[in-house]
């Protein structure tokens, strides 16, 4: 069984419960945002319209849980190992299945994860302090605006890794070449710039230092929809918990764009 399809059982039979980092590596990892259809076509907008920290790598049927371009025995119900229920905005509980929440009528939309072009890096030799800390990638809610579509607008969220300069610029080199998983960073050096004012203190996930002669670089996030329903405030979304990801059986391979 190909190891995606292990750590998807795993994580279906509660044997799996953390976070989803390092886990099936070579396979790419997903965001998620599930909606009721009447929000569905302004948020593939909004997507669309935000490619870089909403890149879009499959979209459901309205009411099915099944996503086969990213897997065939996927069922998007029992596949995270914890989801947040958003009511009008308003986070309202975590769960580690749906069973209870699914309804007719939601449209899941999977997203890219950097976690696939965190591999890149490290086989390239630039390791992830949070990584070997064992803790999740620090994210951060920044005062920069997406692209509105609809109801959906907010501030951009983006999650940090610090590198020396020189890794620094082999790291924007790796990543640019994997656009449907965020691509480059979109800032690099002064967090203030972008809103930020106090990198021990993320908006989710866990601080990671960044050592005398480094630069923090940031690059656009997937939980930016988490953002965004803040503002949008529909009915009902749910998301994935920060850094519990969906395991897919596409391969990191296949995103490289030269």
């Amino acid at each position: 069984m190909e190891a995606s399809r292990q750590a998807r059982l795993a994580i279906r039979q509660g044997r799996h419960a953390g976070h989803t980092a390092g886990l099936a590596r070579g396979y790419v990892q997903g965001n998620l945002c599930i909606l009721p259809s009447e929000y569905a076509e302004d948020f593939r907008a909004f997507c669309e319209r935000n490619p870089k920290p909403c890149p879009l790598l499959a979209v459901s049927e309205p009411g099915d849980p099944r996503l086969p371009a990213l897997g065939e025995d996927l069922d998007i119900r029992t596949d995270v190992s914890r989801y947040r229920i958003f009511h009008d905005g308003v986070l309202q509980e975590e769960v580690p299945n749906l069973k209870d929440a699914w309804r007719d009528d939601l449209v899941t939309f999977v997203l890219g994860c950097s976690f696939s072009f965190e591999e890149a890096l490290i086989g390239a030799g630039l390791p992830l302090r949070y990584v070997e800390q064992g803790r999740n990638v620090p994210m951060y809610r920044t005062s920069v605006d997406t692209v509105p579509a609809g109801r959906f607008r907010g501030k951009l969220v983006v999650s940090m890794r610090p590198f020396r300069p020189a890794d620094a610029i082999r790291a924007i080199e790796i990543t640019s070449r994997y656009p449907r998983v965020h691509g480059a960073p979109v800032h690099l050096g002064d967090p203030r710039t972008i809103g930020i004012e106090d990198l021990k203190q993320p908006w989710a996930g866990d601080p990671t230092d960044v050592l005398e002669g480094e630069l923090p670089l940031f690059w656009a996030c997937g939980i930016t929809p988490q953002s965004v329903v803040l503002e949008a405030r529909p009915s009902l979304c749910i998301t994935h918990s920060p850094g519990h990801m969906l395991v897919t059986d596409l391969k990191n391979s296949s995103l490289i764009e030269n």
